[in-house]
């Protein structure tokens, strides 16, 4: 059978050379064919036999395959691991100021009223006090290098790249120091004050009120759900009007457990895109900067930040290229000057994990 199969090859080879016998196959010998043989050596030395040569494929699997030859493409999107973004400065007062040196007046107190009657006399009547509120202001920088040729050679655009980072981490600072900046060169947060039991009007201008939790470093045992609704009573009406919720990512899977006696929860989330989740219908912002729930942390805020927290800031970021100061490096100087403390005290509340 196999002398058969090897006489047909003969034969289509002859149909293919159609000439005459003169004419030679216009391909390359292989190893194991017989130089001068023609068609016979062919069919006996490879077909019959096989090559014995090693044979090599141009492939980019390997350098020196072709590897080399094949250039490496380096997507121009750069990935990166997201910054928790404090969400303060969206709920917050921001005003734009020429200088750093920015006051603001806030009355407490308004003015007092009486009644009389139609010929009865009016005697004076209190006047409203007023306390100046300083926001503490600092500079947050950043001055990143990169090489000359870095920037000329790199297959994306790495000035655009640095600015991009360079406002992520701005965000991320600012956010933190609103929550719990000790003033010193930077924002005071609203965590690093006077912070009191006492109800408004008893205790300082200031002097941020909260209320306990009822267990130390926990909710109470018992209708966990009660202390919410105090913390929420306890902000006045006027302030209600805007109000939200204040906490991390850690307190919000505690209280989104939290159900009525006939098994609903209290948390709600957003019904539609972009519409905050609620709790016992007010709005809750997640800001990573707030403490978790511990002994004695101040882990839930609540009010109304527009009225309560005021942050202060010089112009937008100004970034500087500096190529002179050390070559071969290009520096990009970012600065912001900005600020923030509390504006008005009785806006907003605490909640803290402690029994009383």
């Amino acid at each position: 059978m196999i002398e058969v199969k090897a006489e047909t090859l003969e034969a289509s080879f002859d149909a293919v050379a159609g000439a005459g016998a003169g004419v030679a196959m216009m391909r390359p010998a292989l190893a194991g064919a017989v130089d001068g043989g023609g068609r016979q050596a062919f069919v006996d030395g490879y077909l019959r036999r096989g090559a014995t040569a090693e044979l090599k494929s141009f492939s980019g699997a390997s350098g020196g395959d072709g590897g080399y030859a094949v250039p490496r493409e380096i997507d121009a999107a750069i990935d990166a691991t997201l910054k928790d973004i404090s969400p303060i400065r969206a709920i917050a007062n921001v005003v734009r100021v020429g200088s750093s040196g920015y006051r603001k007046l806030v009355t407490s107190g308004g003015a007092r009223s009486g009644w009389a009657t139609e010929t009865g006399a009016r005697a004076e009547t209190d006047t409203p006090d007023f306390h100046e509120i300083a926001p503490p202001m600092g500079d947050l920088y950043a001055n990143p290098a990169a090489s000359q040729a870095m920037l000329d050679d790199a297959a994306f655009d790495v000035e655009e790249w640095l600015a991009g980072e360079i406002a992520r981490e701005f965000a991320a600072a600012e956010g933190a120091a609103f929550v719990s900046g000790n003033g010193a060169g930077k924002p005071k947060g609203f965590l690093s004050g006077p912070i009191s039991d006492a109800a408004d009007g008893a205790r300082a201008f200031g002097t941020l009120q909260y209320i306990a939790s009822g267990a130390v470093g926990g909710f109470a045992a018992s209708n966990p759900q009660d202390r919410l609704i105090d913390l929420i009573q306890t902000l006045r009406a006027p302030y209600r009007q805007g109000a939200a919720f204040v906490m991390n990512a850690a307190t919000c899977a505690r209280i989104r457990k939290f159900k009525t006696s006939d098994g609903a929860f209290l948390w709600q989330p957003g019904l539609a895109a972009g519409q905050p989740d609620t709790l016992l219908g007010y709005p809750v912002v997640e800001a990573e900067d707030m403490p978790d729930i511990a002994a004695d942390a101040f882990a839930i805020a609540f009010g109304n930040f527009k009225a309560g927290y005021l942050i202060a800031e010089r112009g937008e970021t100004g970034i500087l290229r500096d190529p002179f100061t050390n070559k071969p490096f290009v520096h990009f100087y970012a600065t912001k000057r900005i600020g923030g403390a509390v504006s008005n005290s009785e806006a907003i509340k605490l909640m803290k994990f402690a029994a009383a």
